[in-house]
């Protein structure tokens, strides 16, 4: 068992952190107070290949492997939150299901473009009666004339307002539950499909999240994505590979906030001494920093089986990757401010906007009691 990177895996690593700490944390502060999305670093990102890391070059992706994907965006995030998620999303959510369960001519239309980050997309699960209970799915796509009739909302949708391709849900088979689910893929501009509210969120400020709205939005009959009722399939499927991405997301939250943190306690004096020489505030960073470890592991573990291509090897460990991760990020970020005092409490010093940023790393791509829920279903099954 090695746990060291390879030379490639560390080469990325090291880039990441370069244009993290370059472009994005300098003005990470500024997105967090304009919510400006940052089109200028996801076109450099884009350009880097980091829009498309695991898909083949025949579809002009960068054919790395998973565990790189999870050191690019803990190191994206590293630097801003924000930035992080627009790329998990834009990765995990919608090529994803677009690779995995596309036709050929669909691969070809749209990944082209997403890779490259000429094209942003996004994937639409949730609505205001669907979130953690995807049977609850009220969006309906009906077919008239060879082209699907979609009619429905969407919400919290990540990258939403910017997305040039939407990977959406929808019930094509009215009162079969699960199985009545299908996925559509969307083109922005097509007649019927607009962009509704956009959230006022506690962090991560400069991703987009907005509403979907689909009003008699036809789309041609061939946009279906996999087979009709294959839809919840498809989710499953792409919301574990999504969390590995969360879980990088609040990985690199988490250990911003620890950075934060020790080089305050080494520069705060008090009783003439540095705060870092006081046992109390060890022992936080001695928390922290185990935890984020674990976290690490766990996350990088889950990303080393997703290559393997086997759902059933990396959908619990997914699960624990998400949730150890976003807690483990929620607790540094909570440490971090406890040793600012009341500067952390402000936002003179970004330890303030970590934690705002963290908290939502607990609750998207599942909730972590839907991933307590996946964990014990997969440990029950194995006896």
């Amino acid at each position: 068992m090695d746990f060291n990177l390879t030379d490639e895996q560390q080469m990325v690593k090291e880039n990441c952190r370069r244009f993290a700490e370059k472009y994005l944390k300098p003005k990470a502060a500024e997105y967090d107070k304009t919510h400006e999305f940052p089109w200028e670093n996801i076109k450099m990102l884009g350009e880097m290949g980091m829009m498309g890391v695991v898909y083949p070059e025949k579809y002009n992706g960068s054919e790395m492997d998973y565990v790189s994907y999870a050191i690019i965006v803990e190191e994206l995030s590293r630097g801003c939150a924000s930035t992080g998620v627009i790329v998990s999303a834009h990765n995990s959510l919608c090529l994803s299901p677009i690779y995995y369960f596309g036709t050929e001519e669909q691969k070809n239309k749209y990944l082209s473009k997403l890779t490259t980050g000429e094209w942003i997309g996004c994937f639409g699960i949730t609505e205001s009666g669907a979130g953690s209970d995807a049977a609850g799915t009220t969006t309906t796509a009906e077919l008239k004339n060879g082209k699907w009739v979609l009619n429905g909302t969407k919400n919290f949708i990540t990258n939403g307002g910017v997305a040039h391709v939407a990977v959406v849900t929808a019930v094509t088979e009215k009162g079969a539950g699960h199985k009545g689910l299908s996925f559509f893929i969307i083109e922005k501009g097509t007649p019927g499909f607009s962009v509704g509210k956009t959230e006022e969120k506690l962090g991560i400020n400069a991703s987009s999240t907005t509403e979907l709205i689909f009003d008699n939005c036809e789309i041609p009959e061939e946009n279906i994505l996999g087979k009709p009722g294959e839809g919840f399939k498809i989710a499953m499927h792409t919301l574990d590979g999504g969390r590995i991405g969360i879980a990088a997301q609040a990985l690199g939250i988490a250990q911003a906030a620890l950075d934060e943190a020790v080089i305050y306690s080494k520069e705060r004096i008090q009783f003439k001494k540095p705060i870092s020489s006081f046992q109390a505030i060890q022992w936080m960073i001695a928390d922290m920093a185990t935890e984020i470890e674990a976290a690490r592991l766990l996350t990088y573990k889950g990303a080393a089986l997703m290559g393997t291509g086997e759902r059933r090897k990396y959908s619990k460990n997914a699960a624990m990757a998400k949730l150890f991760a976003s807690e483990a990020s929620h607790h540094a970020a909570h440490k971090a401010i406890q040793i600012f005092g009341g500067y952390g409490y402000t936002r003179e010093y970004p330890v303030e906007r970590l934690y705002r940023d963290a908290r939502i790393t607990e609750i998207y791509e599942g909730t972590s009691e839907i991933m307590r829920l996946v964990i014990s279903n997969n440990v029950i099954n194995e006896y």
